[in-house]
């Protein structure tokens, strides 16, 4: 039907949005730092904002979608995208880049939120493949900006190279205008496309759940989640920030730094992909933590002690390090018997997760300034996969939520 394959268009244009404000300036912080004047610190200070912004989203869209509408949350979240990349490729000052990027990344979070819903309340029967499709072009969305980057940059100006993803972001508010337009037109088919009944100020009925019975913060359950979930998003931030840096730094030529990036984002694909079916078939999956922990610190010497002896597989382990965040999120159902379980457990994982993990990309690069070396910095961000390994110890323990609360 017209409006179901308008409101596919519409995800999977969204999704492909989710990230290209990180990526798409991560490989050109040496030469924005070289036009604005600042330095590492600042530089931490941008690289914390995604996960700032995502945090704070997650708090306020479920009530934002209730009220407007998840279709026209979408528009919003794309439109607060778009106009934070056009913003941040104009800006004139560093403040102007942060104080854009805080919008974007804004927009994006948002998007973060309502995906999952509008997939279950337009595909109900078709959520896993359509769920791993956009996944995929989520995941295609995080490279490419991290390729050409840099080649646009040189080829056409940085402000060119960081501004071109608001065309895409713009693309991506279209096909929801259509679908609103069919809602309008004919609404009470639309609703029957999706299943729904239409309940009055509450538009985003998806996003509702029963109130819990009991507290996550008193579970170890609730603490073991939220620890994966934030400090897996801490490395990885602060990878998506200083990765690029680091390889130039070592000898490496910007656009390779650009590629390797794009390499590290692309391996999240394969952890996104055989996570969830590998941790269903384990009774206590701390073993894939463990493993995701020695890629991690295995990466880490590898960059400091040698970066440019073997990036491919120092950027590769570092990759299959963040498969404990399709973890965590498969754990948050694997460890829940009911949806009210299963939504208080994700609020408090991913919003503490992502409150913790803020600091990351800052504190990285203040220590790299500091110390004027890379090994303080690594210190820090082993002792990080440390409390990951022991949130992983507390979460992967069988058993149930709320059994435990």
């Amino acid at each position: 039907m017209p409006g179901r394959a308008l409101v596919l268009a519409g995800i999977l244009l969204s999704a492909f949005n989710l990230r290209t404000a990180v990526t798409s300036l991560t490989p050109l912080l040496d030469r924005l730092g070289d036009d604005f004047g600042f330095g590492p610190t600042f530089a931490g200070l941008l690289g914390m904002v995604p996960t700032a912004a995502f945090a704070i989203a997650g708090v306020g869209t479920p009530r934002l979608a209730h009220r407007l509408g998840l279709e026209r949350t979408a528009i919003l979240s794309m439109a607060l995208a778009a106009a934070g990349l056009l913003w941040r490729s104009l800006a004139g000052g560093s403040a102007g880049l942060l104080v854009a990027s805080a919008v974007a990344l804004l927009g994006m979070g948002i998007g973060n939120v309502i995906l999952p819903p509008l997939v279950k309340r337009y595909f109900p029967d078709r959520v896993g493949p359509v769920s791993s499709l956009y996944i995929t072009v989520l995941q295609v969305g995080t490279i490419l900006p991290a390729l050409l980057a840099v080649p646009l940059a040189d080829a056409a100006g940085w402000r060119i190279s960081m501004g071109v993803w608001t065309l895409l972001a713009v693309a991506a508010i279209l096909p929801w205008l259509g679908v609103l337009r069919i809602e309008r037109r004919a609404g009470s088919a639309l609703a029957a496309l999706h299943d729904r009944a239409v309940v009055p100020g509450d538009e985003a009925p998806e996003l509702a759940a029963p109130p819990a019975r009991g507290r996550v913060w008193r579970t170890s359950l609730g603490w073991g989640l939220a620890l994966m979930f934030g400090m897996t998003s801490l490395v990885t931030y602060a990878m998506f920030t200083w990765l690029p840096k680091l390889l130039v730094e070592a000898g490496a030529s910007p656009a390779f730094g650009g590629t390797m990036l794009a390499l590290f984002s692309a391996l999240g694909l394969v952890g996104a992909l055989a996570m969830p079916t590998l941790a269903a078939r384990m009774r206590n999956p701390l073993p894939i933590a463990l493993f995701c922990a020695a890629c991690h610190l295995s990466a880490f010497a590898g960059l400091l002690w040698a970066p440019l002896a073997a990036p491919l597989l120092w950027v590769t382990l570092l990759g299959l390090g963040p498969s404990t965040f399709p973890l965590v999120l498969t754990l948050i159902n694997l460890r829940t018997r009911t949806s009210a379980g299963s939504a208080s457990l994700s609020g408090f994982a991913q919003g503490l997760g992502y409150a913790l993990s803020c600091l990351g990309p800052l504190l990285f690069g203040w220590l790299h300034e500091r110390s004027h070396g890379w090994g303080a910095p690594f210190a820090f961000l082993a002792l990080c996969v440390a409390v990951m390994v022991a949130g992983a110890w507390l979460a992967c323990r069988p058993g149930y939520l709320e059994e435990r609360w």
